[in-house]
């Protein structure tokens, strides 16, 4: 390497090293892609016709009051690839917010790579879900480096769609469905069947009742929250649970947060204490 008499390097050499060095990260980056596309791309339930963005949400320094421990390979089946990848078709008309929260808590928890594209059925994207999953990582071109790669594709679909093994298996529908699966990567519901049956009882509440029924139901349902909520400081009991997400989500989805009563609104509260929650309320600002 060609030095001055004084032992500096020219620098000319420097930005010539540079320049090569940023060359071959585009390149590594570039072949990512193209594995990641092959790997993802191999069902007409997730073609993507247009890359908008490749994003690595950093890890929370929030806790949570989550508990137990989970098993990607016992979930999502063991992969001889160092990343299993999650295939999210939703429809940016109705944006999925309980994916958003569950998506922080999953960062939490693995090393997540995170990506968002647009397929060619929709345009017009609002900026915030391009960048719904947080700012693209330094290192999101090694795919190695990751357990988990959650991809979001903004699609002109009638139900949100799921799929974590994309040749062989058929798409999971709706939010309810693929919240519940994703919340199982995190915590394993409550071993008591009844407390189980109540978390999806709320679960199917959030989605059937306060997003598409009328404003009457709607308020009995912010009646029955209220309700529980005076019994426990959470929906089921004393430990945080998918019904808080889809609660949270819902109410906040619906316009209900300033008109709901004392014990939901100091649940909210304590919702966004959690600090998973940041992303729904900057959504909907």
């Amino acid at each position: 390497m060609p030095m001055y008499q004084n032992g500096e390097v020219d620098p000319a050499v420097k930005a010539l090293e540079a320049r090569q060095d940023e060359i071959m990260k585009k390149l590594y980056e570039l072949k990512a892609a193209v594995e990641g596309l092959a790997k993802t791309v191999t069902t007409p339930d997730a073609d993507l016709d247009l890359t908008v963005s490749s994003s690595l949400s950093p890890k929370s320094s929030s806790s949570t009051t989550l508990t137990g421990t989970t098993d990607l390979d016992t979930l999502l089946g063991k992969d001889l690839g160092a990343l299993r990848d999650i295939v999210i078709n939703a429809n940016p008309a109705q944006p999925p917010l309980t994916l958003l929260v569950l998506h922080s808590l999953l960062c939490q928890r693995y090393r997540v790579l995170s990506t968002v594209h647009v397929h060619s059925s929709v345009t017009n994207v609002p900026p915030q879900l391009l960048s719904c999953l947080g700012p693209r990582h330094a290192d999101s071109y090694a795919r190695q480096m990751f357990q988990l790669g959650f991809t979001l594709i903004w699609k002109d679909v009638p139900k949100l769609q799921m799929k974590f093994s994309v040749q062989n298996m058929c798409p999971i529908e709706g939010e309810a469905n693929v919240a519940r699966f994703l919340f199982k990567l995190l915590a394993p519901y409550p071993s008591d069947p009844a407390l189980a049956t109540l978390v999806d009882s709320w679960v199917d509440t959030a989605f059937f009742q306060l997003v598409e029924c009328s404003a009457k139901e709607r308020a009995a349902v912010l009646r029955a929250l209220n309700s529980a909520l005076g019994r426990s400081p959470w929906l089921v009991g004393p430990e945080f649970s998918l019904a808080d997400i889809a609660c949270y989500c819902c109410v906040m989805q619906s316009g209900l947060a300033s008109s709901a009563p004392t014990n939901v609104q100091r649940w909210l509260k304590a919702c966004e204490n959690l600090g998973h929650f940041a992303c729904v309320v900057q959504f909907l600002q």
